[in-house]
């Protein structure tokens, strides 16, 4: 793709509130403390300690139910912690801070003030089927950024520019394939100016066909801007395309850590080479 349609992620620098702060603040962008997730007596995160520095693009691989979606969900607020702690932007986001000193489960307006930082792309594209695309891209940029329309508008014709759908603006979701329904819900989560973008296995419920397209446009983003990007996917060509760190998972734990070129290519672990014989 051209350079141009870069441009509106370029947009991105801190103005005012808790983006701006967020953006100075000291320590690591996305911090997992000792986190644990149980559903009953079943636990899907088990004592998990990761970091995610600003702008790094970190995939998480590993078998289906070995906790890496849940660690999405948990950012989006979608799933509470069961113990430990999650920070963002070096301040406690599954907690708060009391007036003891100690931290205590956070309630519902800190998160989501928090993770107005925080934009992610699902399986499912679940797009308004009402809306048209342009509608679809500005109706939480206006509504929960509180953004001129016609400021939220410009940028979602930019981000359509972007993820090669331009000529889609009063195309209804119905009207699309999938393939372009997951374009234009990559611009929706871009046009919310997010820090950290949030892929969980974007490609999975497209027809083969229509895969290459989708991570065509995420390549372009993860080359040409330093978004921060935490993606699950079972692409491993495209996680080592784009990654700077891989995180193997295996019950709810972190088996391996490193480079694309060293978690492919030598993998220490007997649990990394087993998965990986068997998806490559």
């Amino acid at each position: 793709m051209a350079t141009d349609p870069v441009n509106p992620l370029e947009k991105q620098a801190p103005q005012d509130g808790p983006a701006a702060s967020a953006e100075t603040a000291p320590g690591h962008l996305v911090e997992f403390d000792q986190v644990v997730k149980r559903y009953g007596d079943h636990v899907v995160l088990d004592n998990l300690d990761f970091t995610v520095e600003r702008g790094q693009h970190v995939t998480l691989i590993g078998p289906s139910g070995s906790g890496k979606t849940t660690i999405l969900r948990l950012l989006m607020t979608l799933e509470r912690v069961s113990d430990g702690v999650i920070r963002v932007g070096g301040e406690p986001f599954s907690h708060v801070l009391g007036a003891d000193g100690k931290l205590k489960p956070a309630g519902e307006k800190h998160q989501r003030q928090i993770r107005k930082k925080i934009g992610m792309v699902f399986q499912q594209f679940n797009l308004f089927p009402n809306m048209n695309v342009l509608q679809n891209i500005t109706e939480a940029p206006v509504n929960v950024l509180g953004v001129d329309r016609a400021e939220a508008e410009e940028r979602a014709r930019e981000l359509l520019e972007l993820v090669g759908l331009r000529e889609k603006v009063t195309a209804h979701p119905t009207q699309l394939s999938g393939g372009q329904q997951q374009r234009v819900a990559i611009a929706r989560a871009l046009a919310m100016r997010p820090e950290i973008l949030l892929l969980d296995e974007v490609t999975s419920a497209l027809d083969p066909e229509l895969v290459a397209g989708v991570l065509d446009v995420l390549r372009n983003i993860a080359h040409t801007t330093d978004i921060t990007m935490l993606c699950v996917t079972h692409e491993m060509s495209f996680a080592r395309d784009i990654s700077d760190t891989v995180l193997m998972f295996d019950a709810g734990r972190v088996v391996e850590s490193g480079s694309p070129e060293q978690i492919f290519t030598e993998p220490a672990h007997e649990r990394t080479r087993g998965f990986l014989s068997a998806v490559l």
